[in-house]
């Protein structure tokens, strides 16, 4: 029934939720999740920043770690442009099957966008969009907290000479801490609602 799966992400903590109901949905029906990640533009100009760009790619490579750990298909994308109209046409130039994504973003101005994003999509839709509302309470809120549980994380699992490559970086309500070992770099993933951590993957950089 659903083949394709698409999965906007800004990387927000709203879209935390979005996530782990579209990796289940994928994995159900065997489908091929496909991540997408707009940097905004609008009639007031681009609202790219130095930033934008890494954090897209952030956003959509938590998405590929999630749905790899489940043994699913992902492809990712990063596209430029109004995000609604970039959702939509990547939903029907690929053969996009079902929609989800997140009702809002972290606070202030990414709810309005995010949950005007949302109703734009569900409205304009040919195919049928899943909305889903963060409810959880994002609780590990500080960088120095993640680095802690990341190397805890890592002692764990038997690693040693564990240092901080680069500042924790927060994406879809998941911190990701860099850390490099006696048996290489890796990466660790922490929940910022609930605080559990798990290594996602050995870094390739």
């Amino acid at each position: 029934m659903y083949q394709d799966v698409l999965i906007p992400t800004d990387g927000s903590d709203g879209t935390r939720r979005s996530i782990n109901h579209g990796v289940t949905i994928a994995d159900r029906f065997d489908a091929t999740i496909h991540a997408l990640s707009v940097v905004p533009e609008g009639p007031l100009g681009t609202l790219q920043t130095d930033e934008a760009i890494p954090a897209a790619h952030r956003a959509v490579e938590r998405i590929e770690a999630e749905g790899t750990r489940e043994g699913i298909d992902v492809v990712t994308a990063i596209e430029q442009g109004v995000p609604h109209e970039q959702i939509l046409e990547y939903a029907d130039d690929n053969g996009i099957d079902m929609i989800v994504m997140g009702t809002q973003g972290r606070t202030g101005l990414d709810r309005v966008l995010v949950g005007s994003v949302t109703e734009r999509v569900v409205r304009m839709a040919h195919v049928p969009v899943v909305t889903v509302r963060l409810t959880d309470e994002v609780r590990i809120e500080d960088t120095d907290e993640a680095a802690r549980i990341a190397r805890i994380t890592a002692e764990q699992d038997g690693y040693d000479d564990i240092t901080v490559l680069e500042e924790p970086h927060r994406t879809s309500a998941s911190w990701i801490v860099p850390l490099d070992t006696d048996a290489g770099p890796v990466h660790v993933h922490v929940d910022a609602v609930t605080g559990e951590a798990r290594i996602a993957n050995r870094s390739t950089e």
